[in-house]
């Protein structure tokens, strides 16, 4: 795929991935809810597990915002994570980020591992660790920046460069940032992954999954994937992403506000014992996301000092935060990560990255950010004394 690189993110947003208008100059592609297309006709199309109009525009706009060559859509981000992994075979070894999301740990651990995939974690946002890159050889580098739910940032071109070197494939779990704030292609990455659930389509209301390359060989075993594991999404869900993909820029400027307000607010209460957020100074690599991020993004996790019982009667007395999983739509959402995102994995493993039961991620909307803030105090002051 060739895109217009001159033209700014805002216009490619909305520009691309208009195609298939036919004689009718729709601005907006229709869905194309059809299983079966007739066998020759000029576009290629045979069978909507192995591509579909509306896949293919998704296609486009994602690998336009990524900056690569080439993106393969997929029904949900566990999807996308499948399709990548599913690409290796018996002994290979995966070195992956301590701090993964919960179900991409449980992928690993129940799944893949009963067929001889191995994987093994550490800390990689400290570059003294990137020696075992050289000395394993793995075949996929996993990492997340900003990492779930903790927040931590992973030098993307420095774990990428001595990837590199050993021969290694670079998997970047762009989910919490998206390509607005971020491209980890660009910053040498081989794999940029994305659950389009999230920040993509920004909704809610559907479900899909990305992977973007410059690599034509992986985007063929990609594509492999898609059609023989049947990781395709539907054709509505593909539409409500390249939807919600025009109004991106917009709305991830105004996560980026509202969370760092908040997180530099949340600082102030004395119930907070500490919080997480990439663009305060108190981040421990704020430099680096400085360098290496276009803005904070929407996530902003705090650490209060109480069991996880009274942290979750916290989160039910919210009102504009939903308790409940997922993150990135227009409206805020709460979660308890040790009971629900990463409840798969086990307890020690846990505490051993510092997810302890005290640990809350906001997924801060774009209300209005006073009202976001009252509703915290408000939720504070009935489970909390202080």
């Amino acid at each position: 795929m060739s895109h217009d690189l001159n033209r700014g993110f805002s216009t490619r947003a909305i520009h691309e991935g208009r195609g298939f208008a036919g004689s009718t100059g729709a601005v907006m592609p229709p869905v194309y809810l059809t299983s079966t297309f007739a066998s020759g006709n000029a576009d290629g199309f045979d069978y909507t597990r192995s591509g579909n109009p509306n896949f293919r525009l998704l296609e486009e706009t994602v690998a336009s915002l990524e900056g690569t060559a080439f993106s393969v859509c997929f029904s949900s981000g566990m999807a996308a994570i499948t399709a990548v992994v599913s690409t290796l075979k018996t002994g290979d070894l995966v070195l992956a980020e301590e701090n993964v999301y919960g179900c991409t740990y449980r992928l690993f651990d129940k799944v893949f591992s009963k067929f001889g995939v191995r994987v093994e974690y550490c800390d990689l946002s400290e570059p003294a660790n990137w020696a075992r890159i050289t000395e394993a050889r793995p075949a996929l580098v996993w990492i997340e920046s900003p990492t779930n739910p903790l927040l931590k940032l992973i030098d993307i071109g420095g774990v990428s460069r001595v990837a590199a070197e050993a021969g290694s494939a670079v998997v970047a779990d762009n989910t919490f940032a998206s390509p607005f704030l971020q491209r980890p292609a660009e910053l040498g990455a081989t794999l940029s992954l994305s659950s389009a659930t999230k920040y993509l389509n920004g909704h809610s209301d559907c479900l899909g999954g990305t992977v973007s390359t410059n690599d034509p060989a992986w985007r063929e075993k990609l594509l492999f994937a898609q059609k023989a594991l049947g990781l395709n999404p539907s054709p509505f869900d593909a539409w409500l992403i390249t939807r919600g993909v025009r109004t991106l820029p917009l709305r991830m400027e105004r996560h980026c506000s509202n969370a760092l307000e908040i997180a530099a607010w949340l600082e102030s209460l004395p119930v907070v014992k500490s919080v997480r957020y990439p663009f305060l100074p108190s981040h421990p690599q704020h430099d680096l996301a400085r360098k290496q991020m276009r803005g904070g993004s929407g996530i902003v996790t705090a650490e209060f000092d109480f069991s996880a019982e009274r942290c979750i009667e916290f989160c039910r007395s919210l009102r504009l935060f939903t308790l409940a999983e997922s993150l990135g739509g227009v409206e805020s959402l709460v979660c308890h990560p040790a009971t629900m995102t990463h409840a798969s994995v086990p307890r020690a493993v846990r505490l051993a990255v510092g997810l302890g039961d005290g640990i809350v991620r906001f997924s801060v909307g774009t209300e209005n950010c006073a009202d976001l803030k009252n509703d915290i105090l408000q939720a504070a002051e009935k489970n909390f004394s202080f």
